[in-house]
């Protein structure tokens, strides 16, 4: 196992308020390199891939994928646009997204309610431009306020997600509420129907097994992979993980998110090639549950502009505005 990467050498930006502190990675398309709630640093880090810098063209699972929340946007999973969507059929969208890959501009500012870094973006395939607002309160909040504006003559389609690793263990849980709508857009390694395939919160078939995925670790005894979408009801504004005692929140406002995405790697994917030097040895497994609130699914765009109808828009010269609140804190006890 190596060092974990670094965030320093990449001019790490950092906020704190309360018992938060959020380490922020402009250059590296705004990546949230480290969320802390007390003593509890929650994010993974892949210490097979280290920070760096991306360049054009740069694959995301083999040069980007080392951890932290990174803003996917319009797209998360690569895919081409439809002819319907006017003036833009045809476009390519990257994997997780546009924003990685491009320095963020940010300015910084302290204010009576705590310490504020706002990064933008500028949209390549699509006109738009996307903004996160990160204020850190002295409560120990961690609030994230977007916008995202069409700069176009057409209307746009978005898929936007939080895509926050977080690493996966036995003591994970993921709290989400009983019954919701789970749909299966990928697996590896175990059988939960193909693409598509419904199931509720929190239990999927496994040919005669029922696996439950609010303990996502223990819900299948070999190595797998999958990526999960749950639909969340207007009325749900906040989800959790718990790792043992200790307990990470998003929040938001009724109807702004209305899907979490889960993916889960236990030991199950892991994209890097064998070195060259050892072709016999493989790279070492995974094992991180990507904890996402989002806007839309399934993570390919023209997906959700087909057969899940999942996709959002945003008509000529308008925002799209939203929140999500991130914050840490002991589980409560139950009875």
């Amino acid at each position: 196992m190596g060092a974990p990467p670094s965030p320093a050498a990449h001019g790490s930006v950092e906020l704190r308020g309360g018992n938060a502190r959020v380490v922020i990675l402009p250059a590296l398309g705004g990546k949230i390199a480290e969320l802390w709630f007390g003593e509890r640093q929650w994010l993974w880090h892949n210490d097979q891939l280290p920070f760096r810098a991306p360049r054009k063209g740069d694959s995301y699972v083999l040069t980007a994928d080392s951890g932290g929340l990174d803003e996917c946007f319009p797209t998360v999973t690569p895919c081409a646009l439809p002819s319907l969507v006017r003036g833009a059929g045809g476009r390519e969208l990257p994997d997780h997204g546009e924003l990685w890959s491009q320095p963020a501009a940010m300015r910084l500012s302290t204010e009576a309610d705590g310490h504020r870094a706002v990064l933008t973006w500028e949209g390549e395939c699509l006109p738009y431009r996307f903004e996160r607002s990160l204020l850190v309160t002295p409560a120990g909040e961690v609030r994230c306020e977007y916008a995202a504006t069409n700069l176009g003559e057409q209307k746009i389609p978005f898929l936007w997600a939080a895509h926050a690793l977080l690493p996966l263990g036995r003591e994970t849980r993921v709290m989400l509420p009983e019954g919701a709508r789970m749909r299966v857009s990928a697996a590896h390694g175990v059988d939960l129907g193909g693409a598509g395939a419904e199931h509720r919160w929190p239990r999927a078939r496994c040919g005669g097994q029922l696996l439950d995925f609010s303990a996502p670790a223990l819900a299948w005894k070999k190595p797998f992979a999958c990526m999960l979408h749950v639909d969340l009801a207007r009325s749900v504004r906040s989800v959790s993980v718990h790792e043992g005692r200790d307990r990470l929140t998003a929040a938001f406002e009724d109807g702004e998110v209305s899907h979490v995405g889960l993916w889960v790697n236990h030991g199950g994917w892991n994209p890097l090639p064998r070195t060259s030097w050892l072709p016999w040895r493989r790279p070492a497994p995974y094992y991180n549950l990507g904890f996402e609130p989002g806007i839309g699914a399934p993570g390919s765009l023209s997906d959700a502009l087909g057969s899940w109808e999942g996709a959002h828009w945003i008509e000529p010269r308008a925002t799209r505005r939203w929140r999500v609140s991130w914050s840490g804190g002991e589980v409560e006890e139950v009875g």
